[in-house]
């Protein structure tokens, strides 16, 4: 759900070169091809730019592409022009100068789907529904009009419902929220049942319902100092230092660490995106982000049915990124990346500490202690890249965390301001609970989709279901113990269309279909899914169609330009079938192939009154670890940790490699 935005910072365009085909978009280029659309006529006075965003190289581009050679740079935008809803997708070559290609968005006839949201649009959204007589008639019949002038009127996607006012147009939602003054947090205070359903393009109020006369809440819902008391003063500082520095360097859009080396990209979509992922100079990913995820919510009143929020889709996660700070959403030596978007206009807009990077002690990485008394133990450490966006009530964190074992791990944290309905005090609902007195929270899930472009020692990838599996009793167990595990072979786009199954440990492996191990089996990473719910809709629901994604923990497609999107290109409004249920319709072969993993992860969430007035971080993720991608552990050479404390030399024991230490003994 989107509030209004915080303001980003417009910035003049300096001259600058790209050193690399992956690296993010620069604000001169973003300048560029604004100049180029607009020398082109297609940037008039009524055109906004919903979604502008790199045209990435083509892997058969890098491939031919040598360090110090010429770089064709490109964007994409979606171009809208207000006043009439037609929407073009536009390429741009910023080095050629000139327009590649245009195209009409297909949004006025089926399947439709509208482009991104505009910043501009929350604030007319508002607006239109304050100046409505019918909206004004509702509040004050309810006995609201002393509220109008600090009403908030949140600005909604409008999932699909069919209707016939509604198919092919521009439209948005609005729910009614009150304040008591201009710092009070809206959303405690729902004026439940309250809709307003706004066409943009005509600036207008198609209609308004008035369901109910639920009262308002009036405890507050404010989570600032000033109101909930001063802080405690129990917690003791932790200070993070390095003082030699940190392990990581950075050089552009290539970072460093141990045996890690990536490209670090972002675009306004997407937010955090990654490329050409090794481990020891061996390729694991060539590409690697969240694209999208879906909160659809379960509660069937007349202001909630319809919620679906795309919010990489629909919002875009990289344009509504935060500005990181120091102590506060990163913790010790840090380096951060700026980010670069267009705004409305296509004007470049920089987004300050979009990207942190630090490392993290994550407590033992091995240990031992042998016969002798011995004890060798190191100490883990993990590389993160974050960024965080907040997308109206809800803020997500993005966290990438590379481990010295080979291993990642990919998390998202959820927190913010639940979605509040009102209520009668006491009185349960089937759909939601009671957080505050009269405050509801609806049930509703938040689910992710990972898009990893595998690349295990190469291209040319299998992959493989790994189930344990138990062995019956009889000759071949004759005491019952035994167990085993089974190897599936997934060949095709719809073979690899799976379900996650705890009961059985199930992991999906990547192996290289040309390079083998030491005692020669296939190098390979597992993915290793942490437990999902997939959709709670009902398979024959709208939302089941648009976000068919997370009907299925795991899609593989064959890889093919263009392919980002789980949710297809335009997911708001739009009726379903796009993105994976099309990228996959042709069952294309996988075995063997250059082709890209899909998981969906997420959270089922059950909201508790320990969420209010701010939802404690909730977690979820998963992990992509070598399975005989090394010969041995790679982390062997890992040096004692320097706060290891010297003990008497006669004592045994110690932290590794002879030294007299005792490590916590």
């Amino acid at each position: 759900m989107m509030s209004h935005p915080a303001p980003l910072t417009l910035i003049e365009a300096p001259h600058a070169l790209a050193g690399h085909p992956l690296d993010p978009l620069r604000p001169d280029e973003i300048a560029a091809a604004r100049s180029i659309l607009a020398e082109a006529g297609l940037m008039g006075e009524n055109v906004r730019v919903p979604m502008l965003l790199p045209n990435e190289a083509t892997k058969a581009e890098l491939v031919g592409w040598n360090p110090g050679s010429p770089i064709d740079r490109r964007v994409e935008a979606t171009l809208l022009d207000v006043t009439t809803g037609i929407a073009t997708e536009v390429v741009v070559s910023v080095t050629r100068g000139e327009v590649l290609s245009a195209e009409r968005v297909p949004n006025d006839r089926p399947p439709y789907g509208q482009p991104q949201y505009l910043f501009e649009e929350y604030e007319r959204a508002e607006a239109i529904a304050k100046a409505s007589p019918e909206w004004q008639t509702a509040m004050r019949r309810r006995g609201l009009g002393d509220s109008i002038d600090l009403a908030f009127c949140s600005p909604l996607a409008p999932g699909y419902t069919g209707r016939a006012d509604e198919v092919g147009r521009r439209v948005i939602r609005s729910l009614t929220f009150l304040r008591h003054d201009e710092t009070d947090s809206p959303w405690a205070h729902p004026v439940d049942g309250l809709i307003v359903h706004i066409d943009l393009t005509q600036n207008r109020v198609i209609r308004v319902e008035d369901a109910g006369d639920v009262p308002v809440p009036a405890g507050h819902g404010n989570y600032y100092p000033e109101v909930q008391g001063a802080a405690r003063t129990s917690l003791k500082p932790i200070e993070i230092i390095q003082p030699e520095g940190p392990s990581f360097t950075v050089s552009g859009s290539l970072v460093e660490w141990e045996n890690w080396t990536m490209r670090v990209g972002f675009n306004a979509r997407e937010g955090l995106v990654l490329h050409d992922v090794s481990f020891d100079g061996r390729s694991v990913l060539s590409r690697a982000s969240v694209p999208e995820m879906v909160v659809p919510y379960g509660d069937t009143a007349p202001g909630r049915f319809w919620i679906s929020y795309f919010d990489a889709g629909e919002y875009l996660l990289g344009k509504n990124a935060n500005h990181l700070e120091l102590g506060c959403d990163c913790l010790g030596v840090i380096r951060y990346l700026d980010g670069y978007v267009a705004d409305d206009h296509g004007h470049p807009v920089r987004i300050p500490n979009a990207i942190c990077m630090h490392e993290e002690d994550y407590g033992i990485l091995w240990k031992h202690t042998d016969l002798s008394g011995r004890s060798d133990v190191r100490r883990s450490r993990r590389f993160v890249i974050s960024y965080f966006s907040t997308i109206g009530n809800y803020d997500y964190g993005f966290y990438w965390h590379f481990y010295l074992d080979g291993s990642i791990e990919v998390v998202a944290k959820a927190t913010g301001v639940v979605f509040a309905a009102a209520g009668e005090p006491g009185v349960p609902q089937p759909h939601a609970t009671e957080m505050a007195p009269g405050v509801f929270a609806p049930v509703h899930q938040h689910l992710f989709s990972a898009r990893l472009d595998v690349a295990i020692d190469g291209e040319d990838n299998r992959l493989v279901e790994v189930d344990a599996q138990r062995v019956p009793m009889g000759p071949d167990n004759p005491f019952g113990n035994a167990f085993t595990w089974s190897e599936t072979t997934l060949r095709t786009e719809t073979e690899a269309q799976r379900e996650a199954d705890a009961t059985v440990a199930r992991v999906w492996e990547v192996q290289s279909a040309s390079r083998t191990n030491h005692v020669g089996r296939p190098t390979a990473y597992r993915l290793v899914p942490e437990p999902t719910a997939l959709l709670m809709a009902d398979p024959a629901s709208s939302v089941a169609a648009r976000a068919a994604f997370a009907t299925k923990h795991l899609w593989a497609t064959a890889h093919e330009e263009g392919q980002l999107w789980p949710a297809g290109r335009y997911p708001n409004a739009h009726q379903g079938g796009s993105g994976l249920p099309e990228y996959a319709a042709g069952d294309r072969a996988i075995d063997g192939e250059d082709f890209v993993l899909w998981h969906t992860f997420g959270l089922t969430h059950f909201p508790r009154p320990e969420d209010w007035p701010v939802m404690p971080v909730d977690y979820a993720g998963f992990w992509f670890k070598p399975h005989g991608f090394l010969d041995q552990n790679p982390a062997m050479d890992v040096p004692v940790a320097s706060q290891a404390h010297a003990a008497p030399a006669a004592e045994k024991g110690g932290c590794g490699g002879g030294d007299a230490c005792r490590c916590g003994h």
